[in-house]
């Protein structure tokens, strides 16, 4: 039997582990430095073993998966290198800037070790090995970026410990998935701060501003509320490409300003329209870099208890939320409901069971 080590029992290496226990017959150890991580691993069987030292549970393992923040797995992989190990071992991990480790994996010195970079495109904006779930990756794109001296076994042996997963593999150079990550996750996350920033600044001026932006406003800057220490930790590790992301930003707000400013309505509709047909030609079913939820809306009437009805229905049906929006819904009126939920399958029974109990229910394409 295999022995499997997880270094860092976070939201993704959490959600590894409990896939990898559902779907492996290995030895899996878990490595965290706190111990209350460590404890509820144990308890919830997330993991076999826990340890709170990397280097006894590196001489054991036969596969480690690192699953860290960026520096701290780049400082993990080069002790792994100083290490004086017995067998082989193959080393993975889940950073979502491949350049930084890449660069210490290539410069391996160790003949015991060998490296397969990884990173699953998927997340939440919750962390902790709390909201840690074996079906995260699911239907996901999970990048791997194998050095030079990796053998094509490698990759297949990090493909098969995940196949559990239900993830789409694909394999790409350090520097492709650095630029394709920054333009598609990490330069959003920096944006959908900024707004958040933007909007706490004009409250000063509008106390009511909060409740107006607690509808779409919401929605769009949702990934703000993931980890900033994790994120912190993203930006700098992927500062270059940042940097060159700004810059293009910047240019692009200045010359919509120059629109603004010329009156140009018809170069405004077709800027605007260009960028919904771009959007609506993206696949909307799978998972990309940034979590993505499956709507469902319903058609409600204002009266009393209507809302906790149509809840009521989803939860009896053993459904899970994972967010609440009333679209639009005034006095003696129809108003409109979305539900979203994690998983298109739990959408379609939503969908389903509404639908039984007389309701108008839609799934926008």
């Amino acid at each position: 039997m295999e022995t499997v080590v997880i270094a860092g029992l976070g939201l993704i290496g959490g959600s590894l582990a409990r896939n990898i226990q559902m779907h492996k017959q290995v030895h899996l150890i878990g490595v965290d430095q706190r111990e209350s991580t460590l404890e509820y691993a144990l308890k919830h069987e997330i993991i076999d073993e826990a340890s709170s030292s990397f280097q006894e549970a590196a001489h054991k393992a036969d596969i480690i998966i690192l699953a860290a923040p960026v520096s701290k797995s780049v400082e993990l992989l080069q002790e792994l290198d100083n290490m004086k190990l017995e067998k082989d071992v193959l080393v993975t991990d889940v950073s979502s800037v491949k350049g930084p480790i890449f660069q210490q994996a290539a410069s391996l010195q160790s003949d015991k070790v060998f490296f397969v970079g990884g990173h699953p495109m998927a997340g939440s904006h919750k962390h902790g090995i709390e909201a840690s779930k074996a079906h995260l990756f699911e239907n996901a794109i999970y990048v791997l970026t194998p050095v030079q001296r990796a053998k094509e076994s490698d990759i297949k042996r990090v493909e098969n410990l995940l196949d559990g997963t239900k993830s789409t593999f694909i394999t790409l150079s350090a520097e492709e998935h650095d630029e394709m990550t920054g333009v598609v996750s990490h330069f959003p996350h920096l944006i959908a701060s900024a707004l958040v920033q933007q909007a706490k600044k004009w409250e000063a001026k509008h106390s009511f501003l909060p409740k107006l932006a607690a509808g779409g406003f919401r929605d769009i800057t949702r990934i703000a509320s993931s980890n900033p220490g994790m994120w912190q930790d993203i930006f700098f590790q992927n500062k270059e490409k940042m940097g060159i992301l700004l810059d293009d930003w910047i240019e692009e707000m200045q010359a919509f300003r120059k629109l603004l400013a010329e009156d140009q309505g018809q170069q405004i509709h077709t800027y605007l329209e260009e960028a919904k047909q771009y959007r609506d030609g993206l696949e909307p079913r799978k998972k990309g870099a940034i979590p993505g939820y499956y709507d469902l809306y319903v058609d409600i009437t204002d009266r009393p208890g209507a809302l906790q009805k149509v809840l009521t229905i989803v939860a009896d049906a053993g459904l899970s939320i994972v967010n609440i929006h009333i679209l639009e819904l005034r006095e003696g009126l129809t108003g409109v409901l979305r539900l979203s939920f994690s998983e298109q399958k739990i959408q379609l029974k939503a969908k389903g069971v509404l639908e039984v109990f007389g309701y108008e229910v839609k799934i926008e394409d």
